[in-house]
């Protein structure tokens, strides 16, 4: 995969707020339709929406990524800006191991001992076999070893107590579930208030 289609250009909508993440090539073609301008960022106190035609003409620097084009190197943005986009997505959660994993931080929720990979499965409370539907409310993480015991058995014919009834994550603003998976410091200062870096 190269740089051209990867996920390192952070998307701003126009009041500064974080909405998606791009490639290169879509940032682009946003910025050539001038749908988006492209952020020229010099440092946290000094950022300027630069428009398709100038930002063919900044400098290419040593800490920035560039494509070659018939025309030489041309800067890869980091972060572009919406012109007339204003909104900010709301993020559902889908129902996933891995977002049942995150909704119960890692934690046998019979025994709230924290679990490694490989550790925890999926246990359905009602078990399927007894009519139980795999949902928000009937999921929860537990240990395997815990979740073999109880087998096809409620929690209560299993001697189990859950340490907190299991309910559907709130949906949130997208921006909270953004991530700098790249280490991109121009991304920090619109990252920097989102919980979701400092997850375990």
């Amino acid at each position: 995969m190269t740089i051209l289609h990867k996920n390192t250009v952070l998307v701003l909508n126009r009041n500064w707020q974080a909405i998606s993440v791009t490639t290169p090539a879509q940032a682009f073609g946003q910025m050539a339709s001038d749908a988006a301008t492209g952020l020229d960022i010099q440092h946290t106190d000094w950022m300027v929406p630069v428009a398709w035609a100038t930002w063919l003409t900044l400098p290419v620097r040593d800490q920035d990524l560039s494509i070659g084009t018939s025309r030489g190197p041309v800067r890869a943005p980091t972060v572009i800006v919406c012109v007339r986009y204003a909104d900010v997505p709301i993020h559902r959660p889908k129902l996933s191991a891995r977002n049942i994993w995150l909704r119960d931080g890692g934690k046998c929720q019979y025994s709230g001992r924290p679990l490694n990979r490989g550790e925890g499965n999926i246990d359905h409370i009602i078990p399927q076999s007894r009519g139980g539907v795999t949902s928000w409310e009937n999921c929860v993480l537990a240990c395997r070893k815990i979740n073999t015991r109880k087998a096809d058995r409620t929690p209560s014919e299993a001697g189990l107590t859950l340490i907190r009834p299991p309910q559907q994550p709130r949906a949130v603003p997208i921006t909270l579930t953004l991530e700098n998976t790249h280490d991109i410091p121009d991304w920090e200062v619109f990252l920097q208030h989102n919980p979701q870096r400092n997850r375990n």
